[in-house]
């Protein structure tokens, strides 16, 4: 049972790993498909230099996944390094996002033609609108910790019972800010 975390998280990642690899085959694959047999009269050289571009930050965003997340094991088997947590919140979280958007536009570029790669344009708004969300709640809570307003604060100026006891013995003046 040694290493029971670490091999469920190897076995987590190579699955993980499996799967983006085997959707980024399929995608590309349909894409090169419809667009060489069934589409062919609606492919330009700009089509497949559309794709080329578009599906760079995808093919990064694997490789950045296989790099960080692929397991590695030792000679008798055992696992040296189970890789990092590919199912983790944060910029590992927002990777994902962006490699399934980009499989999506794949394939509505290999459906409806040229004019679906404009998709590809909500990604860098998502990004701009998941900084400011992250952003304001960073400074929500900020602000929280300061004193400056937040959940703990009663309302109009109330005061503890304790600090009004204070200030009746003339003791301790509670100052405000």
């Amino acid at each position: 049972m040694a290493q029971k975390a670490a091999k469920q998280q190897a076995a987590r990642n190579t699955a993980i790993l499996k799967r983006i690899h085997f959707l980024s085959v399929a995608f590309n694959a349909l894409f090169l498909l419809l667009r060489l047999l069934v589409f062919r009269s609606s492919s330009t050289r700009a089509t497949y230099i559309l794709w080329i571009i578009l599906s760079i930050p995808a093919f990064a965003i694997q490789f950045w996944f296989d790099k960080i997340g692929r397991p590695t094991s030792g000679a008798n088997g055992e696992v040296k390094n189970s890789g990092q947590d590919l199912e983790a919140k944060g910029l590992t979280e927002y990777m994902f996002d962006v490699l399934y958007w980009s499989w999506g536009t794949t394939f509505l570029a290999s459906v409806f033609g040229d004019k679906a790669w404009w998709m590809w344009a909500a990604i860098p708004l998502y990004s701009v609108w998941l900084a400011y969300s992250t952003f304001g709640s960073v400074r929500q809570g900020m602000a929280g910790l300061s004193g400056q307003g937040g959940e703990g604060e009663t309302p109009n100026g109330a005061t503890s019972n304790r600090q009004r006891k204070l200030e009746k013995r003339g003791g301790q003046k509670v100052q405000y800010r």
